[in-house]
């Protein structure tokens, strides 16, 4: 093997901090090394979006080209640019470990509202050139407007603080191996099983000449398998659908352990027909990565069912039948109860005061209450947006849709404290009954269910109940019938179908619309 190993990298700061960091771990294992620099068509092309450029391969192929042609010997690529087939005669040798994937938003300080979600202000001008990124902002915040932002990291900073822009989104990654300051700046990191990154964000691929197996040999140093295991199933997704960076796709895969101490993992996608469409959102867990690439093409292709009903009235934040009706489905809302307020008497001063739904959100808030300075706790991140559209930040989500372990995780945060319980009249109280000392509980009913008789329901393939109340209503005169799915919101309302016979039903892995949205797409 020849030395000194001549790397080739873009010119970007970004870039040359991932080539120099590839080149200490090569010294550090007595092999020497050099930098060449090479630009590429999407460095040289910046006033054109992703989807405006021709091809694939944007930031990588002419870093190809040079190794083909002998004039590096390591290309150091950000794994997320980089094609999902390598040219005949190359291979990826090694992938590094997987810096965070979250995304983040960069917000001016002016541009802040808490009242809105990502604490973004309403119709605020938002950065970024990602098809990805703009389908799934969009679908958040339908309100704000895009704009084409191109340039290197600190280059799009850059134009936040000139004022270009009221927010712009950039990799976590990137940010953190730069060491950027932003203290300027409101950071919000979104939550990648929320708002999904690209097919191997946050992670280096080391390509080399096929030939080269002594090379190959020695970068092993730098391999991670687990990461690599991860990764295969988001970019075999991204080769399935045929696509590069212009395509509104996010895939990622995680490992964990369950309670027995067995490896599966998880992924969740993201995927839209054009930036301007609301995605699918795809949830899929299995216990080894061996089919799951296939699992969630054959999801987001999966078109047997086209119509859902969901026992809730409509509001201008229902993601859920926005991403299924911009996806071909037929959906019909409406609640099977109606929802009263029940006047406040007198509230209690304590820590904390903790929502289980919307309903208890509205019907508390809309009463004025007169609080102290209480923490405020959520049974999931819909709840938590109601909140926030109330002024008040959540300082506990819960993200687990058996109320029974986000109770014990409550009552582990709350410890001795007190706690406020705004909720339905006749409440399951499934998170109260987690804490050991009932003293520390003070419920106070807001508002209270009234079941409609006169609420059609239509035939559909999918039924989704958004609570035991609903349950109980829908079955007062109506019944299931034979072929159609049943979703159900929660634990507690699953159970209410199992009393009335349901025997399969889906639930979501998280309490808010695109757990229910995977839940239907996953059906």
């Amino acid at each position: 093997m020849k030395t000194p190993i001549i790397i080739g990298s873009r010119g970007s700061e970004l870039a040359l901090w991932q080539a120099n960091h590839v080149q200490a771990q090569l010294k550090k294992a007595g092999l020497e090394s050099v930098l060449k620099i090479i630009k590429t068509q999407g460095d040289k092309i910046q006033d054109l979006s992703f989807d405006k450029l021709e091809g694939k391969g944007f930031f990588t192929k002419e870093i190809e080209e040079a190794l083909l042609n002998k004039d590096i010997d390591l290309a150091v690529h950000s794994h997320k640019d980089l094609p999902t087939t390598s040219p005949e005669g190359l291979l990826v040798a090694a992938v590094s470990e997987r810096e965070d994937p979250s995304e983040l938003l960069l917000i001016r300080e002016e541009a802040v509202d808490a009242a809105h979600k990502y604490s973004l202000k309403q119709g605020a001008v938002v950065g970024t050139s990602s098809a990805r990124r703009k389908s799934q902002m969009l679908a958040f915040r339908e309100d704000v407007e895009i704009r084409e932002l191109r340039g290197n990291v600190p280059t799009r900073i850059q134009k936040l603080r000139d004022k270009q822009y009221d927010a712009i989104l950039l990799a976590a990654a990137g940010v953190e191996r730069l060491q950027i300051d932003l203290d300027e700046f409101h950071v919000v990191k979104l939550d990648p099983k929320e708002f999904v990154p690209a097919p191997a964000q946050g992670v280096l691929a080391f390509q080399i000449r096929s030939s080269d197996t002594e090379l190959k040999d020695k970068l092993q140093i730098l391999h991670h398998p687990d990461v690599a295991q991860s990764i295969a199933v988001e970019r075999k997704v991204l080769n399935m659908l045929d696509g590069g960076c212009q395509l509104p796709l996010g895939v990622f895969c995680s490992a964990d352990e369950d309670d027995d101490g067995k490896t599966y993992f998880e992924s969740w996608t993201s995927f839209a027909e054009s930036w301007n469409r609301v995605p699918k959102w795809i949830y899929h867990r299995h216990e080894d990565t061996a089919g799951m690439a296939d699992h969630i093409l054959a999801k987001l292709n999966n078109k047997t069912a086209r119509s859902v009903f969901i026992t809730r009235n409509p509001n201008r934040f229902d993601l859920f039948s926005k991403s299924l009706r911009d996806n071909g489905f037929t959906v019909h809302t409406k609640a099977l109860i109606d929802i009263r307020t029940v006047a406040l008497k007198f509230v209690p001063k304590t820590e904390w005061v903790f929502f289980s739904s919307k309903n208890a959100v509205k019907h508390f808030f809309n009463q004025n209450p007169a609080l102290g300075s209480p923490k405020f706790g959520c049974v999931g991140k819909s709840t938590a947006e109601a909140l926030r559209r109330f002024g008040k930040k959540p300082d506990f989500i819960g993200y687990s849709t058996d109320t029974r372990m986000t109770g014990k995780q409550f009552a582990a945060t709350v410890g001795s404290g007190t706690v406020l319980f705004p909720q339905a009249k006749e409440s399951m109280r499934s998170i109260q009954q987690q804490f050991s000392n009932s003293n520390q509980v003070i419920d106070v009913p807001v508002y209270e269910t009234i079941r409609t008789n006169d609420t059609p329901v239509p035939e559909v393939d999918i039924l989704v109940f958004t609570s035991p109340s609903n349950v109980e209503a829908f079955f007062e005169k109506n019944k299931i019938r034979p072929g159609q799915k049943i979703i159900g919101m929660g634990d507690a309302t699953a159970n209410a179908l199992r009393q009335f016979g349901v025997k399969h039903c889906a639930t979501p892995q998280t309490f808010d619309d695109i757990g229910l949205a995977q839940a239907v797409y996953g059906l």
